[in-house]
């Protein structure tokens, strides 16, 4: 499993997305220009959290057309992985690469602070190392984390168990902090291979800095064999 970080102007977690990939992998990732358009030797492509382009018009709406996105889209429909954290996670949906957008918080405040999360399945490449309802602690960060989609969206993203995460108390009974649909944190693509969150796991792979939780999504990614 050889990974990549996309830069874009303004994106500021790339460095604790690629600590966490090289703990999970034992070698730096790639770091990918936003204007390189050779993606070539890669299996995970990843867009991290941050400011792209300022956030201009929309969240993420500049960077999805960013001439690395086209050889992302190319990826993703070879069946490559592509992990969007954030402003990742906007990005991915601006380009189209999973349903739904990212509106501003329900509060209309930036939300700084740690905050639970339930995962959905553990059955998929990026969940096999959680179990299905375990409650996990990750990192927040974001002005518009706000997921939406239309209903008939939502039913779909439940029925074909495409919803990745969802924000939750640390009972686990549903508690979002930004009005999200039917508390969705993340979602997957049909395929699963294409993980768009907004909590930043990244954030969660070591004891000295707040915590392990994170780190099972890197371990089971990284636990793959690629051909």
């Amino acid at each position: 499993m050889k990974a990549g970080i996309v830069l874009f102007p303004g994106v500021n977690r790339e460095r604790e997305m690629a600590l966490a990939l090289a703990q999970a992998s034992g070698e730096a990732p790639r770091l990918i220009w936003h204007t390189e358009t050779n993606l070539a030797g890669l299996d995970l492509i990843v867009l991290p959290g941050g400011f792209s382009y300022g956030d201009y018009l929309r969240c993420g709406a500049m960077a999805a057309h960013a001439s690395v996105m086209r050889a992302v889209r190319d990826h993703a429909a070879r069946g490559g992985f592509v992990l969007g954290v954030c402003n990742g996670f906007q990005v991915l949906t601006e380009a189209g690469l999973l349903p739904g957008a990212l509106l501003r918080n329900a509060g209309l405040r930036f939300i700084a602070a740690d905050h639970w999360l339930r995962v959905e399945r553990d059955d998929t490449d990026y969940t096999r190392r959680y179990r299905a309802g375990q409650v996990i602690q990750a990192t927040l960060a974001h002005g518009e984390g706000n997921y939406t989609a239309d209903p008939a969206t939502l039913d779909r993203l439940e029925a074909e168990g495409l919803i990745a995460f969802r924000y939750c108390d640390a009972t686990g009974a549903p508690a979002d902090p930004n009005g999200s649909a039917r508390h969705i944190a993340g979602v997957f693509s049909p395929n699963r291979r294409v993980l768009g969150l907004m909590p930043h796991l990244e954030n969660k792979v070591d004891p000295l800095t707040g915590g392990v939780d994170g780190r099972p999504l890197f371990d089971s990614l990284f636990a793959l064999t690629v051909a």
